[in-house]
């Protein structure tokens, strides 16, 4: 019985030892870092050379994410989308492992996590951004949606603007049926247009470029509707990176705090607008954007989590679910984690630098 006893007890002790030598072989593997951080973007290949747009743009420019990352030797990598498949590319991205971190719009992330694959909302990208327009020929008579009725309607459906069109038309008790509805995209959208295809378009700043052309003209804006009508993008990450990495989560939201700060600031105003239009789009459309009375140029930057922010979440999945895009609803409780970005300005002393904007307020002043 003896021998018995200590047998148990001596396979025991080797059971516990051979647990103690595995652990810190699993507890390394567990905390081991990545060999590079891809974020996606406002990243695309132009003639063969890498552009980067808004944010990510200033954040490559100024070389502090790398060269933090080059310490702990990690590279720092931008996810190219085409800007017609943005939503598709970053969820693929973010479903089989090749995206980290990604700013893009709210349909494709509400797709994405009802599907089951979890990302957070890190940092909120602004209060005045993502502006949608109704446009139609110039020689048209309309001068509301209203005087659409029963007429040729361009919107390309489901994507970020396709919401506000649908607010549009709800709070004047109209809905789809009411009008001949064309499932196009901008680019074809414009040319319909122009050929005089259909009586009016749904779409972004495409609608300024008509105008220039004295194609069309604009009768209605989101600039003209309540703050959570307005499309919008927001910095997102994987929630298995989040919660594996937080030390490097919080790295890339200072480094996207620090190009926030610098892009608010006036005296590089001229700088983000020809950033933005390196892209192809002329200045003038660019500067006709930001030009916002609703909103100062740098609350365009806020980083500030805000009451807005919550309800037009809550609307963009109510939308998404009655068009059967999803199925469920994803715990907005769970889905915003502004810990890192309130690290963030702690850290980098900005804590004063933007104020809370709370739902149904404006900054009164111009962008």
């Amino acid at each position: 019985m003896m021998h018995d006893r200590q047998r148990r007890q001596a396979l025991k002790l080797l059971g516990a030892a051979a647990a103690a030598s595995l652990l810190p072989r699993f507890a390394h593997a567990a905390i081991t870092p990545p060999s590079v951080i891809r974020i996606a973007g406002g990243a695309s290949f132009v003639e063969g050379k890498l552009h980067l747009t808004g944010l990510s743009s200033v954040i490559n420019d100024q070389g502090w994410l790398a060269q933090e990352l080059g310490k702990r030797n990690i590279r720092l990598e931008w996810f190219t989308t085409s800007h017609a498949a943005v939503g598709p590319m970053v969820n693929e991205g973010f479903a089989n492992n090749t995206v980290d971190f990604a700013s893009y719009g709210d349909l494709p992330s509400a797709i994405l996590n009802a599907g089951g694959i979890e990302t957070r909302l890190l940092v909120p990208n602004g209060y005045g951004q993502g502006d949608c327009f109704l446009v139609v020929p110039a020689d048209s008579k309309a001068r509301s949606i209203e005087d659409l009725k029963g007429k040729r309607l361009a919107i390309h459906r489901g994507r970020p603007w396709e919401l506000p069109l649908v607010r549009l038309l709800q709070s004047k008790n109209l809905k789809y049926s009411d009008f001949k509805l064309f499932n196009i995209n901008p680019q074809v959208g414009m040319a319909a247009l122009a050929a005089g295809q259909v009586d009016a378009l749904f779409t972004i700043t495409d609608a300024y470029l008509l105008e220039e052309r004295g194609l069309g003209k604009i009768i209605w804006s989101t600039k003209e509707a309540p703050p959570d009508w307005k499309m919008r993008t927001e910095f997102w990450g994987a929630k298995s990176f989040i919660q594996n990495y937080p030390e490097l989560t919080q790295l890339v939201i200072d480094a996207y705090i620090k190009a926030a700060y610098w892009a608010s600031q006036d005296a590089n105003r001229d700088a983000m607008i020809k950033i933005a239009a390196s892209a192809g789009t002329p200045e003038s459309v660019i500067r006709r954007s930001y030009d916002d009375w609703n909103y100062s140029w740098k609350d365009r930057w806020s980083p500030l989590f805000f009451d807005v922010l919550q309800k037009h979440y809550r609307n963009a999945l109510d939308f998404a679910l009655d068009e059967k895009l999803i199925t469920r609803k994803p715990d907005l409780s769970t889905w915003f984690d502004p810990r890192f970005a309130q690290a963030s300005l702690k850290n980098l002393n900005l804590e004063n630098y933007w104020q809370p904007l709370a739902a149904g307020s404006k900054s009164g002043k111009k962008a």
